[in-house]
């Protein structure tokens, strides 16, 4: 029995109507689009996620640029953490409105990503925010995320999905262990899954710094790369550092960064403090660049000290202590 052609259908691109990518965080997650965060097991990928969506539940800012206009609606579906015992804590300890945050029960039917309940689910709540942990657990019993031809019609659906609703979807991976490799072909599975993705974030630990974790862009279709950020993982919880100096080939080959530039400039600071109460900001400017540290990175370090800028004589100084 012969299957039937498929209909040949042509768009003309001139009746193409031209759109912005919009971000739910820029440069690193976009609306209606596909994002990996992938690294090993226990390096914070969950814990990185529900914090962020806490914040994003109440409409409050994580990080520059990782906020909504309004709270929003969030899909959460796990396969390794108990609702009850372990999710619903880590909401609650990250400040969360849990009444923002669904969870399509399996109870009946284990979920894939493909499953027609996922976009019930977005279609009921209004969800901006989808995230599959880990997506390995997401592929249905009879996939082999292996093989390259699955791997794409699954993820391709979902990106259809995603971009059909205008809702940016997470999907959280482990990496493997092949030690060496490329961080790209060291997330489980077939390629596809990260050619797929428009936006793929590395987390994993700083070498030297136990409690530290970074996240680094390896890879973004759609702007240029962000900028590498930390967040703190200790007794006390979560604590969110932002921008951090590191590679992704620090993190994978668990090579201590040579020198944080945001701890190079909090220094530089300090030290001008000594012998100076003010400096012209240029100046400063200046002096760290003879440090290669960027005026970016300067920035960050004066207010994370408070330093204040005012305005003397149509010049900017930054006031680097009071008189007395």
């Amino acid at each position: 029995m012969e299957t039937s052609k498929p209909e040949l259908k042509l768009i003309q691109m001139s009746d193409v109507e031209a759109e912005e990518v919009s971000w739910l965080w820029y440069p690193f997650i976009p609306y209606g689009k596909l994002t990996i965060i992938q690294g090993d097991p226990g390096d914070g990928k969950t814990t990185f996620v529900l914090n962020a969506a806490a914040k994003l539940s109440k409409g409050i800012s994580l990080d520059t640029g990782l906020q909504s206009e309004e709270p929003i609606n969030i899909i959460y579906q796990t396969a390794e953490d108990g609702l009850a015992d372990t999710v619903k804590p880590r909401l609650e300890g990250a400040g969360a409105d849990c009444s923002k945050i669904h969870v399509i029960d399996e109870s009946d039917k284990s979920l894939s990503m493909v499953d027609e309940r996922v976009e019930q689910a977005i279609i009921r709540t209004g969800a901006k925010l989808l995230i599959l942990d880990p997506l390995q657990a997401y592929l249905g019993g009879g996939m082999d995320m292996n093989r390259a031809n699955e791997a794409r019609d699954m993820t391709k659906k979902l990106g259809a999905l995603a971009e059909k609703y205008k809702c940016a979807i997470i999907l959280i991976g482990h990496m493997n262990k092949a030690s060496g490799n490329k961080a790209a072909y060291r997330g489980m599975g077939s390629i596809d899954f990260y050619a797929v993705a428009r936006s793929v974030l590395l987390v994993g630990r700083i070498e030297g710094e136990p409690e530290l974790r970074a996240i680094v862009q390896i890879k973004n279709n759609l702007a240029a790369f962000g900028h590498s950020k930390a967040f703190r993982l200790s007794e006390k919880g979560f604590e969110w550092i932002g921008d951090y100096e590191i590679t992704a080939d620090e993190v994978l080959g668990g090579i201590a960064p040579k020198a944080n530039k945001q701890e190079k400039a909090i220094a530089l600071l300090r030290e001008l403090a000594e012998d100076h109460n003010m400096i012209p900001s240029n100046e400063a400017v200046e002096l760290a660049k003879e440090e290669d540290i960027s005026k970016r990175t300067l920035e960050i370090a004066k207010n994370e000290l408070g330093i204040k800028a005012r305005r003397i004589n149509n010049t900017w100084y930054w006031i680097l202590k009071e008189n007395e």
